[in-house]
């Protein structure tokens, strides 16, 4: 039998959606806004809003998709139009945070990198996915199971016991529709991405929606005349099933930019990621402090938020050639891209697929991690995925938090309108946050303290004015910036005395361009 053309498949955004039916699993590829195939959620919205169908999807996704407001998974948060949502990040889709909430959805959060493997498994008839990733978080059967509200009762995830071990297991589900974006597709159907800034999971969910029996739907900005040479290409045609021509501004690179070349090529000779200076803030006190403690020769990722300045330090200082910074996304060297094109990296070595970076990552390949932290307790455990009415997700955090040799949560001391400035060597507080971070118990377990120890991670917790290290008895106070005052500026804000030893200064001397530490 004849293989099917390009050409042939070849339609709308809306008889590409038009195909999909209630009650339907959807697994849908993209990062925040690199690769999501934004003609085709919004195309899905508007059939919604327009007929009421369909009804009762299921929802999968690895990364987060959206951009704080309307786009990415924001279109399909509309109560009859999803069932259920798994998902791995949910700060930039607000709308469908708010479901869940409000108890309008059966809602989980799953590992980023748990769920792209997932895709895998499925695709290959296994049972699901079965990794030591979320053991004593939230995910954790012993906890919450990963569920997000009272509507959620399914066990998508149980405790089982191999070889002496115990380990999770994430189970598998047939993937119904695969909603994925790519830069072209040749005259076979076969797709390229030579202008995303990462190769995500789109070849593992094709697999998977064809190996279930389903339909893979995909968005590209341009058709080639001619076939693309075999190596390029990232999904083949015979696992595509509708190709559709996006609209331009539902192409662009990321969320923030319609195109970086500099995301998808080296750097030029001599040319190495120039950047400009922080300002003298409470970030860069952080960043300035995080950025001692990465060791030369390392292997690093870089969280979303606060530590994305470590690399913005670190190109200050030149020191952007003596370790590799990594994104779980895929991109491998280079400096991560900020803001709504985090995802990206200017001038990468490679770029690979997100689900081998994860297996990289998830066999503690990471020497040095840097995270946020939104709420911290007395044992060291840490909070960045649900804050009463606000629903953000784990997305990538939980399985770089339990892998990485060594760890640095970063963050200010409290929240809420603070203000700092260093004056003649020392920090003073202009303006307190008025939340307090550093609780007795945090609200959602999403890195576990206890499970740290066992794997023996070195971790410390590093604000503009204070830095903490794991010990074996809870959180112990190391480094007090000078100008702060303990017991009113520290302990008092906090909900817990911490354990207090040897307190050595902090450097802020080293908030400065081209200063080193130790």
């Amino acid at each position: 039998m004849a293989t099917t053309t390009c050409r042939e498949k070849l339609c709308s955004a809306a008889e590409a959606v038009g195909r999909i039916r209630d009650g339907q699993t959807v697994a849908c590829g993209g990062f925040i806004g690199s690769g999501h195939p934004e003609a085709l959620t919004a195309a899905l919205e508007k059939r919604f809003l327009a007929t009421g169908a369909p009804r009762d999807l299921t929802l999968l996704y690895a990364a987060g998709q959206g951009d704080g407001k309307d786009r990415g998974m924001n279109h399909l948060a509309h109560e009859g139009l999803l069932r259920r949502v798994i998902g791995g990040h949910w700060g930039l889709a607000p709308r469908l945070g708010k479901l869940a909430i409000e108890n309008k959805v059966e809602a989980y959060n799953f590992p980023q990198g748990v769920v792209c493997q997932l895709y895998r498994d499925i695709a290959a008839g296994r049972p699901g996915c079965i990794t030591h990733v979320g053991l004593g978080t939230f995910i954790d059967p012993i906890h919450d199971g990963g569920r997000l509200n009272s509507r959620t009762v399914e066990a998508l995830v149980e405790r089982v016991e191999i070889g002496g071990k115990i380990w999770l297991w994430y189970k598998s589900l047939p993937i119904h529709v695969g909603l994925i974006r790519a830069t072209a597709a040749d005259p076979h159907g076969n797709l390229i991405m030579d202008e995303e800034t990462l190769i995500g999971d789109v070849l593992a969910i094709a697999q998977a929606a064809h190996n279930s029996g389903g339909i893979v739907l995909a968005q590209v900005k341009r058709l080639l005349n001619k076939a693309a040479m075999p190596h390029q290409v990232r999904v083949p045609g015979i696992l595509v099933d509708c190709i559709t021509l996006a609209e331009a501004h539902e192409h662009d690179q990321t969320f923030a930019e319609t195109f970086n070349a500099a995301y998808v090529s080296p750097a030029p000779e001599g040319d190495y990621h120039p950047v400009e200076p922080l300002p003298m803030d409470e970030r860069r006190l952080i960043a300035a402090r995080a950025c001692d403690e990465l060791p030369e020769g390392a292997i690093a990722n870089l969280g979303i938020g606060m530590p994305e300045g470590i690399a913005r330090i670190a190109g200050e200082r030149g020191l952007l050639s003596r370790f590799t910074l990594t994104v779980e996304s895929g991109p491998i060297g280079g400096m991560p891209a900020a803001g709504l094109s985090f995802g990206a990296s200017t001038h990468p070595q490679a770029i690979v697929d997100q689900p081998a970076q994860f297996d990289f990552y998830d066999g503690r390949a990471l020497d040095f991690a840097a995270l946020g932290a939104a709420e911290i307790d007395r044992e060291g455990n840490v909070n960045v995925s649900k804050f009463g009415p606000r629903v953000a997700g784990v997305g990538g955090f939980v399985n770089i938090t339990q892998t990485a040799r060594k760890l640095v949560f970063c963050g200010t001391f409290t929240a809420g309108g603070l203000e700092v400035a260093v004056e003649a060597g020392r920090l003073r507080i202009v303006r307190e946050g008025k939340i307090r971070k550093f609780v007795e118990c945090v609200e959602h377990l999403s890195f576990s303290a206890g499970r740290s120890r066992e794997v023996g991670q070195d971790v410390l917790y590093i604000t503009e004015r204070c830095v903490f290290r794991l010990v074996k008895e809870g959180l112990q106070l190391i480094e007090l910036a000078p100008g702060i005052d303990l017991e009113s500026q520290v302990v008092a804000l906090m909900a817990f005395r911490p354990i207090i030893k040897e307190v050595r200064p902090m450097p802020l001397h080293l908030a400065g361009a081209g200063g080193t530490h130790g």
